[in-house]
């Protein structure tokens, strides 16, 4: 595949994705061949730095709409009033505007695609798969039953979908929203992350 040296200047690629297809695997692979940072739940330790809140907090209202956030946080907590509405998005959104500001990298969810829209050299990819290979990955990788496992894909996945198209002025899994949509079963999951590599590498070549 060769190396990233002839590639030049800043950029950021952007990963949405259906919980169990393999996006957080691909993207940190797809940051390794590409020699860039990786973000994805470190974005939650930054926003927990910066405004103070405890992790455990912001990790229940992570790519969750606002309805969530009014109603999950205990009654009274100082904490509340950090998180109410669209503060935490406002948060998560300028960790994410500095993060990409630092250097090239690869971040995954959190409707980066939308937040970072100005941004020069920004390339956006969704990575879905059929509902069986995602049942397998999250039965394998969390220990759960196929019903359990089934279930909670159907969770999460609504949560992102409510989340982006609250947020943003696009839709969460249509093709249009992004640059590049593939099916991570088709080559699996390593083999999706060379062929991103190669597709990355061709667009920031042009």
């Amino acid at each position: 595949m060769g190396n990233t040296k002839d590639i030049k200047g800043n950029f950021v690629i952007t990963i949405g994705r259906e919980f169990g297809s393999g996006g957080h695997s691909i993207g940190k692979m797809l940051a390794e061949m590409l020699k860039v940072d990786f973000y994805d739940s470190e974005i939650i330790d930054e926003a927990s730095k910066r405004s103070g809140v405890c992790t455990s907090y912001l990790e229940k209202a992570d790519e969750k709409a606002p309805n969530f956030l009014e109603y999950a946080l205990f009654s009274g907590s100082n904490q509340e009033n950090i998180l109410s509405s669209g503060n935490f998005y406002v948060l998560q959104s300028n960790v994410i505007l500095n993060l990409a500001g630092k250097g090239s990298c690869v971040i995954v969810g959190r409707s980066a695609d939308y937040i970072l829209r100005n941004h020069p050299c920004c390339i956006n990819l969704f990575i879905s798969s059929p509902l069986d290979f995602r049942i397998r990955n999250v039965m394998q990788r969390m220990n759960l039953s196929e019903d359990a496992a089934k279930v909670m894909i159907e969770r999460k996945d609504r949560s992102r979908m409510k989340f982006y198209n609250f947020y943003t002025e696009k839709e969460w899994g249509n093709a249009t929203s992004y640059d590049l949509c593939i099916d991570s079963s088709i080559l699996g999951i390593q083999n999706t992350a060379f062929f991103l590599r190669q597709f990355v590498k061709e667009v920031l070549e042009r």
